[in-house]
């Protein structure tokens, strides 16, 4: 499978794409309104897309707040995944992140989704706390990973 990648900001249109990346990615997904408020009426929002041959495959949300970005959820269509375009949707978070002025990221991952952790880690993430009983669907822990851009 030949994959062409491109990255563009996510509008209201790409919501129903990045609904089904959503439900197939998460117990808890958010709703349309959710992603639509976002986009929106959120002035710290910035979202961007991932397209294969204009078809959204990925997305990345963050909250851009003074000098730090907050990874607000990431994703990558399952059959996408293991092909390192997790990790170049994330490098352009990171590069976005730099152009609005972010000195730092953050986010949470799941204690047990090591796949997400190794590549926070590959990317320079370390560490830095827990939150406990973050996740609502089953109480699971969330680490907090920082990275200086």
């Amino acid at each position: 499978m030949e994959t062409t990648i491109n990255f563009r900001p996510m509008t209201i249109y790409d919501i129903d794409q990045i609904l089904v990346i959503e439900h197939l990615a998460f117990a808890t997904p958010w709703s349309r309104e959710a992603f639509y408020n976002e986009l929106m009426n959120n002035q710290f929002a910035k979202y961007i897309v991932m397209l294969d041959k204009g078809r959204v495959i990925g997305y990345c949300g963050m909250w851009i707040v003074v000098d730090e970005a907050h990874i607000t959820n990431v994703a990558v269509l399952p059959q996408y995944r293991g092909k390192k375009l997790g990790e170049a949707l994330m490098q352009k978070a990171m590069d976005l992140s730099k152009q609005y002025g972010a000195l730092s990221m953050t986010l949470e991952v799941r204690v047990s989704n090591v796949v997400a952790q190794s590549l926070y880690k590959k990317l320079g993430f370390q560490p830095g706390g827990i939150r406990k009983n973050y996740y609502t669907d089953n109480n699971e822990d969330a680490i907090v990973m920082w990275v200086n851009l």
